[in-house]
């Protein structure tokens, strides 16, 4: 009996440390009043009427500058050169 009591109150004394690691409550908002819904709507209309004032631009490719722009042509063989015969006698 005391075996297991021991072993309770173990278990509470590891139990203590891990609850006050939870993270608290997050506080509720209050609602909001038709005046600040009417201003939330004209900020966001705002905004989106701002976005057609950007100019369209053609998608980026960060790596153009890095390949060739026309494409690679074909390499042509030189003719192999002809060589002299070494010569037998030495200079």
């Amino acid at each position: 009996m005391r075996l297991l009591r021991a072993a309770a109150i173990f278990m509470v004394l590891l139990a203590a440390p891990a609850n006050a690691q939870r993270a608290p409550a997050a506080p509720q908002e209050p609602p909001k009043s038709p005046t600040q819904i009417e201003q939330e709507k004209a900020s966001e209309n705002a905004y989106k009427r701002s976005l057609g004032n950007i100019p369209d631009q053609p998608p980026a490719d960060p790596w153009g500058g890095a390949r060739a722009v026309e494409p690679a042509k074909p390499a042509v063989k030189d003719p192999p050169a002809k060589r002299a015969k070494a010569s037998s006698s030495a200079n």
